[in-house]
């Protein structure tokens, strides 16, 4: 008996392994033709190590899958790789976030796997290759994915037989795009799509019309994702209305309109987001109370005045609400406190007033919260310290004020950004654990809070305290903070020195004396250094040149004195901007400049370098500012370059007073393709400069230009903004007819040279043309009646020239003054007192002009001119500058980079700053 019971051990293992045997020997082996094509796939491309920490971090993918791909053994084992338990075939592959990089072959390998039901190439590098029409090949695919692997070009239309998908992620392709026919035949034939995903696809050429074909889908489609596509137009608000509609995504289409329905909505959703849209109109309807689903609500930017509706209270389901900047006012409706499931929630730029409500103390779920831009007058509510969940609190821009307790923050444990910028409060402690503090614009005087410095040792990691009064931080250490701006307060002595880890330092706009320390040059880790606008003296430090990571170096408006480094080269290849203008600079431009391939801005006006025409910064590809203005540059400026396209995405030239010479560098200016068509389709307004995201934190180039007689620091430069200014060398010859191509110029000065010939009537080409300064020339002849058509033109300039017969009337030209045409001996007619003939007709009057439209768009008008010119031309002139720089309109505030107080406010606050929308 014992031996029986001995012996049912090993009856058991023996029948177990019998059994394991047989069903191992009845697996199918990886047919050997699709494992040679599999192999063959894998070895048409590298493997870009520089993904690694990426896919680790973002997707969980430690190691390239391909890496267990191995000739002679069984492919149905290797990573990513799905057989079909009976045939072998291949029916699943899933090399996402594998590393791949190199050209997507339109004959590739993979398209023999014809039996593929399911494939993901999500997150690899592609370089740009064309999307294969092969693709259409597999048509037993039923999920597809190939999101963000760069892939270029138009979708093929041979996608439209994969009649069987059910998931479809084309997405984060930024040089992809659908045509219309495409977009119809894909809809019309893929019936069972459940998900479509073309976010960051270029849909531009799709009318909104032409999403009725989504209809199609109406028994099938959960999920439909078109964020950023560039999609315009008014949208019926029947995509709101499919049945089995899930989860909608518009975000990022600035100029595609929507109504919310007031009724029929999907009660199945539950995620609508629709920042960025626009409305066409109207409050949140009260229909929004029947998406009982909903979970995920996402309307900022949406323009939606009114009060929140009582049935936003039966949304009981929603952890996300975001109604930022949706001019939205109080009442609260007491149903809205119900949503006590909420985690986010963000009314921020709203017209709220009056004290924080104390109901928000229902929300213990909340791990985010967003309240700036209100109109909340009185202290931080006791209350707020019992929301124990917060991660991150914005109560920035409201009247806040009073003293804010360290033991109050000390109860929100899990509290790690705070931004309490633009208030009132006069004393404030804060909690350890914080990783961003933002101070700025709270009248802090003198020093540095005590009590900052007990962050030394823990992970503060962005610091925000400009905008202040502080005259000293000698008593604060700076260790371990990865993002300081100091910028804009009184800060006095000795430059401080950020830490070897500091990513971003910003002390511009103070008062700070000496020499750049050398102790600077520890600070390798520098990505933007911001020194601009202080009394700092000496050379630049040498090291400044090494800097791998550094890509905004601003050294502007001191007292500097030296040379340029010399040793910068390709060692710092990051390196977008360089702004050493308005120094005592001396020597020739360095050429070892042109090793910085990324070099976006290089500005060295207003110093004394003596140099010939640095012919050799056109091989700088993405240089679109270059400023030599006020230096001892001088000779003529070749007419042939080593490049291809020299100085192609060139928009700001500045080479004025300078003694260059010869003839006007007519070679270059006729490559300017960034004057030619600049960014008719960009949405928003973009500056040029360096944004962190995570932090919040900003920097934006500036630059000085001359613009309409004056001298004018832009704070920032829209990407669209584009000027040439030649002014006062000694360039010689007549004015090219290549000027006319420049139709996107808004900027144009080559006073003060020795130009002759006449002023070509191809400058009336310039429609966007503003301010037009030909004076002190010897231009002879007409003056083209074709500049009439220039429409935008605001200043005109063509005096001391040799110019004759009549001042073309009419437009533009009815408001410009004596002064414009002053030195010309032979003009007659308006605004001159010499007449042309007696039955010269007389322009419109003054009451009727154009000028007199303007007065409302420039915020003065005919009195304030009239006054100055009473007064005398130079007086005159003075005013015009007085009222121009005070009152200066809302256009001219965001085309040109002036700011209002509540610009400059929002000026350091991310356009997508919360986590949850990374």
């Amino acid at each position: 008996m014992r031996s029986l019971q001995f012996c049912y051990p090993i009856l058991l293992h023996l029948f177990l392994f019998h059994l394991l045997s047989h069903f191992s020997s009845s697996l199918p082996l990886c047919r050997h033709d699709q494992s040679s094509a599999l192999l063959h796939f894998k070895n048409s491309f590298s493997l870009n190590t520089e993904a690694s920490e990426w896919c680790d971090i973002y997707r969980n993918s430690p190691y390239p899958k391909t890496a267990s791909w191995q000739n002679g053994s069984d492919c149905c084992l290797w990573d990513g790789v799905t057989c079909d338990t009976i045939s072998g075939n291949v029916i699943g592959l899933d090399l996402s976030c594998s590393w791949l990089q190199g050209t997507f072959h339109q004959n590739s390998t993979l398209f023999q796997l014809t039996h593929l039901q399911t494939l993901n190439l999500a997150d690899n590098d592609f370089s740009g290759s064309p999307m294969p029409s092969h693709f259409g090949g597999l048509q037993s695919l039923v999920y597809l994915n190939l999101s963000h692997s760069d892939f270029a070009g138009g979708i093929p239309s041979k996608i439209s037989r994969l009649s069987n998908l059910v998931s479809l992620d084309l997405s984060r392709n930024d040089d992809l795009r659908i045509e219309p026919i495409q977009w119809k035949k894909l809809i019309q034939n893929a019936t069972n799509l459940r998900e479509l995903v073309f976010s960051g696809i270029d849909m531009s050429s799709i009318k909104p019309s032409s999403l009725s074909f989504l209809m199609n889908l109406s028994s099938s489609l959960v999920s439909l994702s078109l964020r950023h596509t560039g999609l315009h137009g008014n949208l019926s608000n029947s995509i709101l209305c499919l049945p089995n509609l899930q989860i909608l995504d518009l975000s990022f289409n600035d100029d595609l309109k929507i109504q919310l329905p007031k009724f029929n909505w999907s009660t199945s959703l539950t995620h609508l987001i629709l920042w960025s849209t626009k409305s066409l109109g109207g409050n949140l309807p009260d229909s929004i109370g029947h998406l009982k689903s909903l979970y995920y609500l996402d309307l900022p930017n949406f323009e939606l005045p009114g009060t929140i509706p009582p049935s936003f209270g039966n949304l009981s389901q929603l952890t996300f609400l975001g109604l930022h900047a949706c001019k939205l006012q109080a009442p609260i409706p007491p149903s809205f406190w119900n949503l006590t499931q909420l985690t986010v929630l963000d009314l921020s730029f709203n017209n709220f007033s009056s004290q924080i409500p104390s109901s928000l103390s229902n929300f213990q779920h909340l791990t985010q919260l967003y309240l700036s831009e209100n109109y909340f007058s009185g202290p931080i509510p006791n209350w707020m310290f019992h929301l124990v969940n917060l991660t991150w609190l914005t109560l920035s821009s409201n009247n806040l004020s009073g003293h804010v307790e360290f033991h109050q923050f000390l109860k929100l444990k899990n509290l790690q950004i705070l931004d309490l910028s633009n208030n009132n409060f006069f004393s404030i402690s804060f909690n350890k654990n914080l990783k961003m503090l933002d101070l700025s614009n709270n009248k802090i005087r003198r020093r540095v809070p005590k009590w900052l410095n007990d962050f030394e040792h823990y992970p503060l990691y962005s610091l925000n305290l400009s905008y202040n009064l502080l005259t000293s931080i000698s008593d604060f250490s700076m260790m371990n903070i990865k993002y300081i701006d100091l910028s804009h307060n009184m800060l006095q002595g000795d430059l401080p020195i950020p830490s070897s880890s500091t990513s971003f330092f910003s002390v511009s706009n103070n008062k700070l004396t000496g020499d750049i320390s050398s102790a600077i040059c520890n600070a390798s880790s520098l990505e933007v250094l911001n020194l601009s606008h202080n009394n700092l003296t000496g050379p630049i430090p040498q090291c400044l040149g090494n800097f791998p990571l550094l890509s905004n170096l601003n050294l502007q408006k001191n007292h500097l004195s030296g040379s340029i480094p010399t040793n910068i080269s390709k060692e710092n290849s990051h390196l977008e901007t360089l702004n050493l203008n308005g120094n005592q600079l001396v020597g020739p431009l360095p050429q070892s400049l042109v090793q910085c391939k990324q070099l976006q801005v290089l500005d060295v006006g207003e110093n004394n370098i003596d140099d010939q025409f640095p012919s050799w910064l056109d091989a700088l590809s993405e240089l679109q500012v270059l400023i030599l203005r006020a230096n001892k540059f001088y000779g003529v400026i070749p007419s042939r370059f080593k490049t291809k396209n020299p100085f192609s995405k060139l928009r700001i030239i500045d080479l004025s007073h300078n003694s260059f010479s010869g003839p006007l560098p007519i070679a270059y200016i006729k490559n300017f393709k960034g004057m030619k068509n600049v960014d008719k389709d960009t949405i928003g307004l973009n500056y040029l400069g360096n944004f962190s995201t995570f932090t919040g934190l900003v920097y934006l180039d500036s630059i000085v230009v001359t613009m309409k007689g004056f001298s004018i620091e832009l704070e920032k430069i829209l990407t669209t903004f584009t000027t040439i200014d030649l002014s006062k060398n000694l360039f010689e010859g007549e004015i090219s007819k290549v000027f006319d191509e420049l139709i996107s110029l808004r900027g144009l000065n080559l006073s003060h040279n020795r130009i002759n010939g006449t002023i070509p009537h191809s400058l009336g080409n310039l429609k966007s043309l503003e301010w037009l300064d030909l004076s002190s020339n010897k231009l002879e002849g007409e003056i083209p009646v074709a500049l009439t058509n220039l429409n935008f033109l605001s200043y005109l300039n063509l005096s001391q020239n040799r110019l004759e017969g009549m001042i073309p009337q009419g437009k533009q030209f009815n408001t410009f003054l004596d002064e414009s045409y002053a030195g010309n001996s032979k003009l007659c007619g308006f605004p001159l007192s010499r007449k042309c003939n007696k039955d010269e007709e007389q322009p419109p009057s003054p009451s009727t002009s154009h000028f007199d439209h303007e007065k409302e768009e420039f915020g003065f008008g005919w009195k304030a001119v009239a006054l100055g010119y009473g007064c005398g031309v130079i007086f005159g002139m003075v005013m015009g500058y007085v009222v121009f720089a005070i009152g200066k309109p809302e256009w001219l505030v965001t085309t040109f980079g002036g700011e209002t107080n509540k610009m400059r406010r929002m000026r350091n606050k991310p356009h997508g700053y919360r986590t949850s929308r990374n």
